[in-house]
């Protein structure tokens, strides 16, 4: 479904993402996992048409490099970021919409943002501003805008820094949700690797740009390289 292949990304001297590739197949849950600084996020930026880059992405089997951010969104490519982004002077329900108006690739459809609300279980709290929302809510509402593109892939970047044991396992379940229930695919980074290996059923992980390890998460993450170079590394 995504197929990266020797993509390489300088910014001036510092190769950030170093001929790597991997493959999303349709309906899984992809982990990406690695050290700070690892280029984890560039990847993601890449994928999204935020940077230009060597190599090759390939989206459903169309060469997707060179599109921009919104063009790639529109072919079902979505996602969230490390900080929770929302429209402060908004509610739960218009910053839904401007997902739902914006993004998708669909005809608009204000019946979805309803049942969007109802998916993330904000429905309580769907006329409140979202900058009253707590951390929990604001991560919800972040997935909830994404969904309302009409993805075929969401890309989630660090979706449990943060979050208490309560939230991380109402997220969790959020996520398995959307995988089964929506069939949507799911790409996630997250330094919490007992959430990667419950949830994922192929693990990547990286270390300055380039690939250490990947495949089933369990062997991945008692490989002695990714031991030495995340497990077992002071920053993690």
């Amino acid at each position: 479904m995504l197929k990266l292949s020797n993509v390489t990304k300088r910014f001036g001297a510092l190769v950030a993402v170093n001929d790597l590739g991997f493959t999303v197949e349709k309906g899984q849950i992809f982990g990406i996992a690695g050290p700070n600084g690892a280029g984890k996020s560039t990847v993601y930026n890449l994928i999204t048409g935020f940077y230009d880059f060597e190599g090759s992405i390939r989206f459903d089997g169309k060469e997707i490099s060179g599109l921009k951010p919104h063009q790639i969104a529109q072919l079902g490519i979505s996602r969230t970021f490390q900080i929770p982004q929302t429209f402060p002077s908004l509610t739960v329900e218009q910053s839904i919409d401007v997902g739902n108006r914006f993004g998708n690739r669909r005809r608009y459809d204000p019946k979805r943002i309803e049942k969007i609300i109802d998916f993330v279980e904000l429905k309580d709290q769907r006329r409140e501003l979202t900058g009253t929302l707590n951390l929990l809510g604001k991560k919800k509402l972040m997935i909830g805008a994404a969904l309302a593109t009409d993805p075929k892939i969401l890309m989630l970047d660090e979706p449990m820094a943060g979050s208490n044991a309560h939230e991380i396992k109402a997220l969790m379940e959020l996520i398995q949700r959307m995988n089964e229930e929506l069939g949507i695919t799911i790409i996630i980074i997250e330094h919490f690797m007992k959430v990667l290996t419950e949830l994922t059923q192929a693990l990547l992980i990286i270390e300055t740009g380039t690939e250490i390890c990947c495949g089933d998460p369990v062997e991945v993450t008692n490989d002695p390289r990714v031991i030495e170079c995340y497990l077992g590394g002071d920053d993690d």
